[in-house]
Parts: C-alpha cells; sequence; structure tokens
C-alpha cells in the first residue's frame, strides 16, 4: 500500500469551490441515475464547474499541489469529465512557474482511424508517473478505465483524484488496490456535500 503524504486543501478553498459549483448550476437534486447504474437524490455536473473560468481555476489550484506531491510528471482522466480538469491543471503548472505537466485525454474506445489511439496527449509511458483526475466518483469505473488504459502502455499511476466522492464504494475499492486517492469534496447518502478531510 502506498503512503504518500499529500498536503491537505485549505478549507477555504474547498468551499469557495463548493460555493462555485452552487452558482454554476453544477449541483441539482432530485432522482438521478449515475453511470454507474445506481440511483441518486443528488446530481454534480462538474463540467458546468470545470467548464466556467473560476471554476476551472479553482479546480486546478487545489488539485495541482497533490499531483506535483505525489511525483506525476503529466495528468491525465477520462473523457469527458476530465477533459477540462487536465486542461486546466496543466495550464495551472505553467502559469506558476513550477515543473510543467502535461496533460492526456483517455477515450472511450479506440478509434477505428488514424494511429488508433485511445490515449490522446502527452502520455508517453515507458514508467512514466501519471495521475488519474475526473469529476466524481462513484464506483470509480471511469477512473478505472483510465488507470487500464495509462498502464496499458506503461505508466504508473501515483495518484487517482476527483471533485467529488461520492462515497459510493469508489474511493475504498481504489485505496484497498493499492492506490493513493485524494478528494476535494465528499458527499452522503443525502446529498449533503461538504470540504473532505
Amino acid at each position: 500500500m502506498t503512503t504518500t503524504r499529500l498536503p491537505a486543501i485549505p478549507g477555504e478553498l474547498a468551499r469557495d469551490i463548493l460555493e462555485t459549483a452552487k452558482a454554476q448550476g453544477a449541483l441539482l437534486f432530485g432522482q438521478f441515475r449515475l453511470s454507474s447504474g445506481q440511483v441518486s437524490s443528488y446530481y454534480f455536473d462538474g463540467r458546468m464547474l470545470t467548464l466556467s473560468p473560476k471554476g476551472a481555476d479553482l479546480v486546478a489550484k487545489a488539485l495541482l499541489p497533490a499531483v506535483r506531491a505525489a511525483g506525476a510528471e503529466a495528468v491525465g482522466g477520462p473523457t469527458l469529465g476530465a477533459d477540462p480538469m487536465v486542461t486546466a491543471i496543466a495550464m495551472r503548472s505553467h502559469q506558476d512557474g513550477g515543473r510543467e505537466l502535461p496533460a492526456f485525454i483517455v477515450r472511450k474506445e479506440s478509434k477505428e482511424h488514424g494511429t488508433g489511439k485511445i490515449i490522446e496527449g502527452h502520455a508517453v509511458g515507458d514508467g512514466q508517473r501519471v495521475a488519474i483526475v475526473d469529476d466524481a466518483c462513484s464506483t470509480a469505473g471511469s477512473l478505472y478505465h483510465a488507470i487500464r488504459a495509462a498502464e496499458a502502455i506503461g505508466c504508473k499511476v501515483v495518484l487517482v483524484a476527483s471533485i467529488v466522492d461520492r462515497h459510493q464504494g469508489g474511493s475504498d475499492r481504489l485505496r484497498a488496490d493499492g492506490y493513493v486517492f485524494h478528494t476535494i469534496l465528499e458527499a452522503d447518502e443525502q446529498g449533503n456535500i461538504r470540504p473532505a478531510g
């Protein structure tokens, strides 16, 4: 089991992300069927947060320190939820003058034309240390899809992170499989979302 020590996300930053998510309409309440097949009393649409300028910047600010602390050399995740996240993290890594982190996106399946790649961007494999991120973690199916694609080309996954951990078994499964898991927010069954910690 890996014991990487990650920097805590400041509570004020996590609360700002939660308030921005609400303001951007990223958090809805009702009855929703998730991609995992489970039914939830709330729906977190991370793209509504990360496709807003402020939301993208805040999420990158929250996750970049952990990505660097884990020793990642690139950051990637499953399309579509992770697309704006990895872009924002890569951009912030350039802007803050620290070690730059290129980004990659994992397709749902390999394309049937051109190079036939399942990974687009800068995951080169051969032992490269990478972080895998997504907007939400429920059963972690999408995260595992991206993890397996990265590992299949020789990458070492040193961090798995999300904006919201739904606590529906995914984060526990990831940790049990030896992955370091990090999240900004966490939710309970009633849809109460709060800063993780």
